[in-house]
């Protein structure tokens, strides 16, 4: 290697190179299109009719890739964990049960530590399904089916780097969990409940109920109060609004600070009035079960901060303002 100052960077040069490289991977991953027929569903049936869980191995580079394959198919309605075969020889292959599925990833289809654990793993009666660049290979001739991950060729020059290989098993992967995902009718509250810490979770499992406020901290006067007292209430409950609630319980508008604002520069004294005479008389309203994400889009299509959450008939169940869904997260 040479240890003299590095030469000028040629632009167009790695400009050419990383265009190369997406253009091999890119044709790696189509060249899978064809090969998806009977040994893939038959690797689907098996996972599917699976007990227990999916276990994930391989070494190396095939091991990074097995462990995202392993982290996407337990988010998408696949129970699976990743085991290194190394370890497996040393007593991880305990975590193997005869319920189990075992999913194997070798380029080359002859990997050692593999092909050890194999013979044992399914003389316990789990399945074996492998993932391999070689059709032929020892791994390949072993498994109940096999996947074939085969590449024309590495995106790396010398043809030596694992690039375009381990892009394909990669995207081979992809195309097992999310066939195994639709097979299982798995939803977007299922994928929500597998992350809900992630965004897409508190989108999909948060609901209006619960973020709203309620109780004594639902701004409301009835609609015989004065406008002080509406301006009041808004003060002391701090939402911006308040609503108005005729005699048998409904709700029958709502009074915000914006209209206050439009009302002082068209009146100059407005403590005479009722707050009937210049409430919102159709406000905006959303129930409690529905999700807080739908409480999100009904106040930006509105171009409003607050909801009222009312029950079937119309009677205030709660409020709920921007500020709270920004505090769920939602937003």
């Amino acid at each position: 290697m040479n240890q003299d100052s590095p030469a000028p960077l040629d632009a167009a040069r790695l400009t050419e190179c990383a265009r190369d490289v997406l253009r091999i991977e890119a044709a790696a991953v189509q060249a899978l299109v064809d090969r998806i027929g009977d040994d893939f569903v038959r690797a689907c049936e098996l996972m599917l009719a699976c007990k227990g869980r999916v276990v994930v191995s391989g070494i190396g580079k095939s091991g990074h890739v097995g462990r995202k394959i392993a982290a996407t198919l337990a988010s998408t309605g696949t129970p699976a964990f990743f085991m290194h075969p190394a370890e497996a020889s040393h007593g991880d292959l305990g975590m193997i049960t005869p319920d189990d599925v075992l999913l194997a990833l070798s380029n080359s289809g002859n990997t050692a530590e593999l092909l050890a654990i194999v013979p044992l793993v399914k003389r316990r009666g789990a399945r074996l399904v492998a993932m391999t660049g070689t059709p032929g290979s020892p791994l390949a001739e072993l498994a109940d089916a096999h996947l074939d991950a085969a590449v024309e060729r590495e995106a790396c020059p010398l043809n030596l780097a694992p690039t375009a290989s381990t892009t394909a098993a990669l995207a081979l992967g992809d195309a097992l969990a999310v066939a195994l995902l639709d097979a299982r009718g798995f939803g977007p509250e299922d994928f929500a409940s597998s992350h809900p810490g992630g965004a897409l979770g508190r989108r999909l499992l948060t609901h209006v109920a619960d973020v709203m406020r309620s109780g004594d901290a639902i701004p409301s006067v009835p609609d015989t109060a004065a406008l002080p007292a509406a301006i009041l209430e808004i003060t002391r409950k701090r939402m911006g609004m308040t609503a108005v609630i005729s005699a048998d319980g409904r709700v029958a508008g709502i009074f915000t600070d914006g209209d206050l604002r439009r009302l002082l520069e068209r009146e100059g004294d407005v403590r005479r009035l009722l707050v009937t005479e210049v409430m919102s008389a159709s406000p905006a309203t959303i129930g409690p079960a529905a999700l807080a994400a739908e409480a999100v889009k009904l106040m930006e299509d509105r171009r409003i901060s607050q909801l009222l959450v009312v029950d079937a008939d119309r009677r205030l169940l709660g409020a709920v303002h921007i500020h709270d869904l920004l505090a769920a997260k939602v937003v």
